[in-house]
């Protein structure tokens, strides 16, 4: 695909246990891209050996990481290669692969640093089971509270500039990865827009999770990485306002005692309760402020070079 001056392009395809429709997706892609990197995260059957055999580079997981491990690695990889856009799809035939020219378009033109392909921009939503459409919604509130123009945050059909790539800071290694990379887009103020893209529903198992489990697991990966971003906000307010509850309660005590010579073990209990809570969000809120500035540091810091132990390439 690559001419003197174009970008390099590199699809990146994280993959468990998917021999079923592996080779497709990877023949597909590389009609589309300078090079096809296939994350197998601890697969047991053949998609591996397939993706090789079809003509993808393979990274494969000693163990199953999760898909935010897999992306991380596929990111890295990419970046040490050099890339200049990477487009992410999913290894189960969901996604169409030809559609990867008009995903990365806009990034091409210089309009976005981030682009979804959004299944409910046009009528491809219509074939999606109605639960996923009811956790997407419950997900975009909670993904994209500021941005209501986007519609489909769990979308795993993006492209992403090598701007981009550099500023993001995977740390989820689960499902909820999708969410938070584009709280990080939010917060490093990336461009990002969406395009209408297909998505084939019919026969194809496009989830290891349960819907429930699935939408459970990516509100706590939300709310782990708010409070994990913003330590000294979240855990902080509570704290103080715990502060003054222990104060209020002890002065309360105190009143009563000096006015009854009557001392409330409730209250005391009360006050000492919310003291040692709020002793231990203080202190809970300053660790994470320091882990989380130096994890920061870290991932910026080494991202293209970075060479991570927990995958290998696989050989011929």
């Amino acid at each position: 695909m690559s001419h003197e001056h174009e970008p390099r392009v590199f699809i990146v395809i994280p993959a468990l246990n998917e021999e079923r429709t592996i080779c497709w997706v990877v023949y597909q892609a590389t009609k589309q891209a300078d090079a096809v990197i296939v994350v197998d995260d601890g697969s047991s059957d053949l998609t591996a050996e397939m993706a090789k055999e079809c003509g993808a580079v393979v990274l494969k997981h000693k163990v199953n990481l999760g898909k935010g491990a897999a992306l991380r690695t596929g990111f890295v990889e990419s970046l040490r290669r050099g890339a200049n856009i990477v487009v992410t799809l999913d290894a189960d035939g969901q996604h169409d692969p030809r559609e990867i020219e008009k995903l990365i378009a806009p990034i091409v033109n210089d309009e976005a640093d981030v682009v979804i392909g959004s299944r409910f921009k046009r009528r491809s939503s219509a074939n999606m089971p109605l639960y996923r459409k009811i956790g997407n919604k419950i997900l975009n509130i909670f993904t994209s509270p500021k941005r209501r123009d986007i519609t489909d945050t769990q979308s795993g059909f993006r492209a992403y500039n090598r701007k981009a790539l550099k500023a993001i800071g995977i740390t989820t290694n689960g499902i909820g990865v999708d969410s938070q990379i584009l709280m990080e887009v939010n917060n490093k103020n990336l461009r990002i827009i969406e395009v209408p893209i297909s998505c084939q529903y019919g026969g194809l198992k496009t989830s290891t999770y349960n819907p429930i489990r699935h939408t459970f697991s990516v509100i706590v990966s939300i709310i782990v990485y708010i409070t994990e971003g913003r330590p000294l906000f979240y855990l902080g307010i509570p704290a103080i306002v715990l502060l003054f509850t222990s104060m209020f309660l002890f002065l309360h005590l105190l009143d009563i005692f000096n006015r009854t010579r009557y001392f409330s073990i409730e209250i005391a209990l009360l006050g000492m309760t919310a003291l040692l809570t709020r002793l231990t969000l203080a202190i809970t809120a300053l660790i994470l402020f320091a882990i989380g500035r130096m994890v920061v540091r870290l991932i910026q810091k080494n991202m293209e070079n970075y060479k991570y132990s927990e995958y290998k390439e696989v050989d011929n």
